[in-house]
């Protein structure tokens, strides 16, 4: 049974950093990302990495100021997150999929429960 736990978020002001984790089991994944979801908003891609991790690809609003990156050996893969923005705050979820890369969340097959980030101004 695959299972995504994410882990790390919090509340930071703006301008400030928070790293989030997810941990991965049950199975072998070739692409992992991240998505986020606002109060009355869609969810919307973040960012996604491919299974060696060299691969990585970025929402524009993000670009510069998110890194993700994954550790096969323990299954994770972390989104670092620097430069926060009020807009940034949302529900974060990690996803694992076997295409990459894919902004469509439908290419995704699993999904974490996610985590709350907030940025206050």
């Amino acid at each position: 049974q695959v299972q995504l736990v994410e882990s790390g978020g919090g509340l930071v002001q703006a301008g400030g950093s928070l790293r989030l984790s997810c941990a991965a089991s049950g199975g072998t994944f070739y692409a992992m990302g991240w998505f986020r979801q606002a109060p009355g908003k869609e969810r919307e891609f973040v960012a996604a990495i491919d299974w060696s991790g060299s691969g990585t690809y970025y929402a524009d609003s993000v670009k510069v100021r998110f890194t993700i990156s994954r550790d096969n050996a323990k299954n994770t893969i972390d989104l670092q997150m620097n430069s926060l923005k009020p807009e940034d705050t949302a529900v974060y979820y990690c996803a694992v999929g076997s295409t990459y890369p894919a902004i469509d969340d439908r290419r995704y097959d699993y999904w974490g429960q996610g985590t709350q980030v907030t940025v206050s101004s």
